[in-house]
């Protein structure tokens, strides 16, 4: 189970996290940036809004898309793509680390249940009178 999920900002308005990292990889898995959406159960606009960020955000194309065809064209990764894909892993794998050297003992400690829905509140707390 990866501990830390994170978004680094590598500039203004240029940021990399895990939504658009998975946007990433399943466009490079599926050729398409439809099935890649529908895979990760986001609609077409949101994912098409964040390729287009990420290739506003730096100097080289992160995807390419072909037009037309006996398939209809796709998008895939470029070579740059790619690149930020693998260092981002490189980077979550060594912050990663680093949590569980610094975080070990509590790991250990924490209860093993799911969480309670965000905003609900436990039985245990009173309410102020």
């Amino acid at each position: 189970m990866q501990l830390v999920r994170f978004r680094v900002d590598l500039a203004p308005r240029c940021s990399l996290g895990p939504g658009k990292i998975a946007l990433l990889e399943m466009v490079a898995k599926q050729g398409s940036l439809t099935k890649a959406a529908a895979a990760l159960g986001m609609s077409y606009r949101y994912a098409w809004l964040l390729l287009e960020d990420l290739n506003r955000s730096f100097t080289e194309p992160v995807t390419s898309a072909t037009v037309g065809g006996a398939r209809g064209g796709g998008v895939k990764l470029t070579r740059f793509g790619a690149e930020i894909v693998r260092r981002y892993h490189l980077a979550s794998r060594g912050i990663d680390a680093a949590a569980r050297r610094s975080l070990g003992p509590l790991l250990r400690k924490a209860a093993q249940r799911p969480r309670a829905p965000a905003g609900s509140r436990s039985r245990s707390i009173k309410r102020a009178a």
